[in-house]
């Protein structure tokens, strides 16, 4: 291993992937630098989590595309990829040749967008196929019940009517602060948008309303009764004004 522990050797202690004096050496390494230290028990905290989410989920055989090493890296390369589109939307804006945009919705975590957890739930769910719901509703009514038992009465769901979608799922994840629920709603076209709803880190970290693109999806995220909150789907769908709309009433 090197004398300076690098970000392989980290995250392969975070993984329980060193030797016995490998590991000796990146402890003492940490205790000499609380900065690092630090990163390395968030990154501890992300695996936790993570595998407490996919604990509940039946994989169809081993899937090395969810292990959370994996999705971590995924994570790892989306961040360096808007880092360096940020750069370069800096650098246009000193030359004078880039105007008209706003950067907005980010949140106190440097370096991680605002409701992470909502989108990577959506990709499992519903672009890998990868879960499925744990609950059925035969209405809405009896899925807002279900979410007020299961989250908390804070927990409300939005009524995305208007624009032609209706609950037909939902499922349970685990986060280090209690419960969280994605909702997922389809409408006749074959469209699909969720509904994640969990609850802050703390009382200080709840969420101004804001929007953001991951790839090909959008999402819509705020706060509302002391829980965030993100509905995300393709663009085309979450844009429509009768989402727009359902989602300001919503706060």
């Amino acid at each position: 291993m090197n004398i300076r522990p690098d970000e392989h050797d980290l995250q392969a202690y975070v993984d329980g992937q060193l030797d016995d004096d490998a590991r000796a050496a990146v402890e003492r390494h940490l205790a000499l630098h609380p900065a690092q230290a630090e990163q390395v028990r968030q990154w501890r905290q992300d695996a936790q989590r993570l595998r407490a989410a996919l604990e509940s989920v039946r994989m169809p055989g081993d899937n090395p595309a969810l292990d959370p090493r994996a999705i971590r890296a995924r994570r790892a390369a989306r961040s360096r990829m808007r880092f360096a589109m940020a750069a370069s939307f800096l650098f246009c804006i000193g030359l004078g040749t880039f105007g008209g945009w706003q950067a907005r919705g980010w949140n106190a975590s440097p370096g991680v967008p605002p409701m992470s957890d909502a989108v990577e739930a959506y990709r499992m769910m519903v672009v890998d196929g990868a879960a499925k719901v744990d609950f059925k509703p035969s209405s809405a009514g009896e899925l807002q019940a279900w979410l007020t038992t299961r989250v908390g009465k804070s927990a409300v769901l939005p009524d995305l009517s208007a624009a032609g979608f209706r609950p037909v799922g939902a499922r349970l994840f685990a986060t280090g602060h209690g419960a969280a629920a994605m909702v997922l709603y389809e409408n006749g076209a074959g469209s699909t948008l969720s509904f994640y709803l969990r609850p802050p880190e703390s009382a200080r970290q709840l969420m101004a309303a804001g929007e953001r693109m991951d790839g090909p999806l959008l999402a819509r995220y705020g706060s509302v009764n002391g829980m965030n909150y993100a509905v995300v789907g393709p663009a085309d769908s979450l844009a429509q004004k009768a989402v727009v709309r359902a989602l300001n009433q919503q706060t």
